[in-house]
């Protein structure tokens, strides 16, 4: 049956994202950077302990606001609640995207920027990483001074490649960008350590976007914030919905930042892990690229398809990104804590030998 009134004309266009499988509940999940142990218990006793009037009432947000505006270390003027980092990338596309204007991507990067950028209709300028994964700098610096678009996407550390941008890298592309924002999205800087959010008062075309998916262990409950100057946030605010988060995930946000250690300690426990797995790849001869987050980016080569495979039916999911490189071998392994690392390294270990082609 057709349609009485047909999509948008971007929309049209678009091919659907296609989120992650169904079936994942059980299985090892080092596919899409997850936390794979869960919350923190503090979480779990908050939800457990959620009044039944406060899911009967609309969500407030003032509290939640002022306590995640003390925990990034700015002021509560530079703060929008926002379901997700997605929801975020939302607000931005919504607010700054032009209908036949440019935003910039430097791909393979996360495929939201280009989704939200494309179904306001806008143009989407894409560099890539060379073949050994560095940033175009000089070219992003070029196309921000020629090319001047509303919005500049970028993942730090990127997603899938981990790689990281340094703050003088960042100086230069704002000082470039006279005429875009441009967007951080820190959603692995509990990983890298490397935030940009003590920028924002200060920077009239910056804005970063952090998320609790990743570290914090709450991708299921849906919330992060957008971080900018007090200008930008005003001017966002007119285009957010009324109640973007619902009161589950601000009660889980408010114990788990309470007391930020279950965070730190996540996060330091899994680059023990990724460096233990750097290791391991090494000794049996698989390339990947250096990474500052919670995931690598291995080359399996022509064998990838069937090692996936293999793994997936020992209940261990990893994600390929072959789609990203235009060939197969491309995987991104995100890495747990130790144990779940070293499950996935036992399996890597008899299932991979060095030199086969």
């Amino acid at each position: 049956m057709s349609l009485v009134v047909p999509l948008r004309r971007a929309a049209q266009r678009m091919a659907p994202y296609h989120p992650p499988l169904e079936g994942r509940v059980g299985m090892l999940r080092l596919d899409f950077n997850e936390n794979t142990v869960g919350p923190a218990p503090v979480v779990m006793q908050a939800l457990a302990s959620l009044e039944p009037e406060r899911i009967a009432s609309y969500p407030e947000y003032r509290a939640a606001e002022e306590r995640l505006a003390r925990f990034f270390g700015v002021r509560i003027e530079n703060l929008i609640v926002t379901n997700g980092v997605d929801d975020a990338l939302r607000l931005i596309a919504d607010g700054f995207a032009e209908a036949g204007e440019s935003a910039l991507i430097v791909e393979p990067t996360y495929a939201m920027y280009r989704f939200y950028a494309e179904l306001l209709g806008a143009r989407v300028i894409a560099l890539r990483y060379d073949d050994r994964m560095r940033f175009p700098l000089e070219d992003v610096l070029r196309a921000l001074r020629r090319s001047r678009p509303r919005i500049l996407f970028l993942a730090n550390p990127n997603n899938p490649t981990g790689g990281l941008l340094g703050p003088g890298q960042l100086r230069k592309i704002l000082a470039a960008a006279r005429r875009t924002m441009v967007v951080v999205d820190e959603a692995y800087a509990d990983f890298s350590g490397v935030s940009v959010r003590s920028w924002v008062s200060r920077q009239p075309n910056l804005i970063v976007v952090r998320t609790f998916s990743k570290a914090a262990g709450m991708a299921g409950l849906r919330i992060g914030c957008l971080l900018s100057n007090a200008d930008v946030v005003t001017a966002l605010r007119r285009v957010h919905s009324p109640y973007p988060v619902n009161s589950a995930a601000l009660a889980a946000v408010l114990a788990v930042i309470r007391n930020g250690g279950p965070i730190r300690r996540y996060a330091r426990e899994v680059v023990a892990a990724r460096r233990e797995l750097e290791r391991v790849l090494r000794r049996l001869g698989v390339p990947f690229y250096p990474s500052a987050a919670n995931f690598l980016l291995v080359d399996f080569g022509p064998r990838a398809p069937e090692l996936l495979a293999r793994l997936r039916r020992r209940g261990i999911l990893l994600r390929d990104r072959s789609g990203d490189f235009g060939r197969v071998g491309w995987v991104r392994i995100t890495a747990g804590p130790r144990a779940h690392t070293r499950t996935l390294i036992g399996a890597l270990e008899e299932l991979w030998k060095p030199g086969r082609s």
